[in-house]
């Protein structure tokens, strides 16, 4: 990650801060593994890196598409490996258009949540964090989706139902809680900022990629 790039990050995950206080320590973490590791992006730094994944919300807002992860068995929110892409925002929403099969999603562009996690280690693949930063796709055509080869199913579900529903993953339930409350300071500053939308083929995600220094 160059410079410029590194800089963009840092200064969403500052304006994060100045939108949700409480979750600082969770920032600070970020804003730690990046500037220790110039290769945060890249799947192949063995001690973590920097995902990008999607709250992808119907055109009302009232529900959100989650996928019952083929790998981890569980419902989660689209998502997945930058592959050496620093715009975090881009692969959420090339992640949400590949896994939902969804044409005409639209992003926005501040972080919506940050959530760092620990994946376990499976095959060859040894454990490491995952660095989510996840922000809000919007759904602008049609809602019918296409399961993909990476989930068992996708569905629309109330964003209320997630919210209550004990069974979900914690960083799910507090997702739609900030979408709930109307995270006043997040959508404020969310609606007032240009959208990007998408148009994307399926792309080989093991596509060979330069050597991270050791």
């Amino acid at each position: 990650m160059d410079g410029a790039s590194r800089s963009r990050l840092l200064a969403l995950i500052a304006a994060h801060v100045g939108r949700r206080s409480e979750r600082a320590p969770v920032a600070a973490a970020f804003a730690a593994f990046i500037h220790a590791h110039p290769w945060c992006c890249r799947r192949e730094l063995a001690a973590g890196h920097l995902t990008g994944s999607a709250w992808l919300v119907d055109r009302v807002g009232t529900r959100v598409l989650l996928t019952h992860h083929r790998k981890l068995d569980r419902w989660l929110q689209p998502g997945g490996h930058a592959d050496g892409d620093p715009d975090l925002a881009a692969v959420a929403l090339r992640e949400a258009t590949e896994e939902s099969g969804l044409q005409g999603l639209a992003v926005e562009p501040a972080i919506f949540d940050l959530d760092r996690h620990w994946i376990p280690a499976r095959g060859v693949e040894s454990a490491h964090w995952h660095y989510d930063l996840r922000f809000v796709v919007r759904a602008t055509g049609s809602e019918d989706f296409v399961v993909s080869g990476e989930s068992h199913a996708l569905a629309w579900r109330p964003v209320r139902d997630v919210l209550e529903g004990e069974a979900y993953d914690p960083s799910l339930r507090r997702m739609a809680a900030f979408w709930l409350d109307g995270s006043r300071a997040v959508q404020g500053a969310l609606e007032q900022a240009p959208v990007r939308v998408v148009s994307v083929r399926r792309r080989d995600k093991a596509r060979a990629q330069p050597p991270v220094p050791g």
